[in-house]
């Protein structure tokens, strides 16, 4: 499968040819920058290590350019921190063991504009060649506009396939914004407690962020732990890592529904339950 791009690639960590690691891809993620994967997306990662029946994909969309830098790569230019990165999320798919990766190498302001049809029938063509039955991708409530506009045209791409190449499930997941604040009775909760070494290999790789000036190695072990720590108030923690995600599958289930109607919904659900609980409390 050829890719729209110049400087987009392939990297299958096994050898196999594209088409077959693309066919047994289960588990899929799609995002914007590489390192977002292994933050938002474990879950799938680690189900699927070391697993002959379920692999993992990955999608990176943009070329990286813009990161922050520092130390030893203060002087990098935009193209050089681009190869980089490249490199870095090869070594993560190869820690990884992930049958494919695709780094599509867009820029930043071709995923945010809404006119951006060629992201759109790209990812299309990815999804439905691969046919994974979960898909995770970034949350409508992240706050780094590029995040979201990977998620809403990925939205948007399975909505123009036939439901039977449709996903039967798609998670928002964490990156630039948690997701704690979403109610208990609606959040999807995915213990990421296995394999801690690999978790902490996988988000290791990229030195170019780390080293360069953003923790991102102990923001999401920390991110992970917190979350485990003060999933519950009443009872003893049940794992030691735990991260979250909303449930999308509903917006591609009805290709009618409001995509911003559907995120305010939640936000709404979380200012009521804070109303009620102090609410309770302030009654005399």
């Amino acid at each position: 499968m050829k890719l729209n791009n110049k400087n987009a690639e392939w990297f299958i960590p096994d050898g196999e040819n594209i088409e077959t690691a693309l066919a047994r891809t289960t588990h899929l993620a799609i995002s914007a920058h590489q390192d977002d994967i292994e933050i938002m997306a474990y879950d799938g990662i680690v189900k699927c290590f070391g697993n002959d029946k379920k692999w993992f994909g990955a999608v990176v969309v943009t070329n990286g350019a813009g990161s922050a830098r520092n130390g030893i790569y203060s002087d990098y230019t935009d193209e050089e921190m681009q190869k980089i990165r490249k490199v870095e999320q090869k070594k993560a798919a190869y820690v990884g063991e992930y049958s494919a990766l695709a780094l599509l190498d867009y820029t930043s302001a071709q995923v945010k504009s809404a006119g951006s049809r060629e992201v759109i029938e790209e990812l299309k063509a990815i999804i439905a060649q691969a046919g994974a039955e979960v898909i995770y991708t970034h949350n409508l409530a992240d706050k780094h506009d590029t995040h979201l506009g990977v998620v809403t045209k990925v939205i948007h791409a399975i909505r123009e396939l036939p439901k039977e190449q449709r996903p039967k499930k798609l998670f928002g997941c964490e990156v630039w914004r948690n997701l704690d604040w979403v109610l208990d009775s609606q959040k999807v909760v995915f213990d990421v407690a296995q394999h801690p070494n690999l978790s902490a290999a996988l988000v290791g790789v990229f030195d170019s962020q780390i080293a360069g000036g953003k923790r991102y190695d102990l923001a999401t072990s920390g991110r992970r732990l917190a979350n485990a720590t003060y999933a519950e108030s009443h009872s003893v923690d049940q794992s030691d890592a735990l991260s979250y995600a909303i449930d999308l599958t509903p917006l591609i289930e009805d290709d009618n529904m409001s995509i911003i109607e559907f995120i305010t919904n939640y936000i709404r659900g979380f200012e009521e339950d804070v109303a009620a609980k102090l609410g309770k409390v302030l009654q005399p």
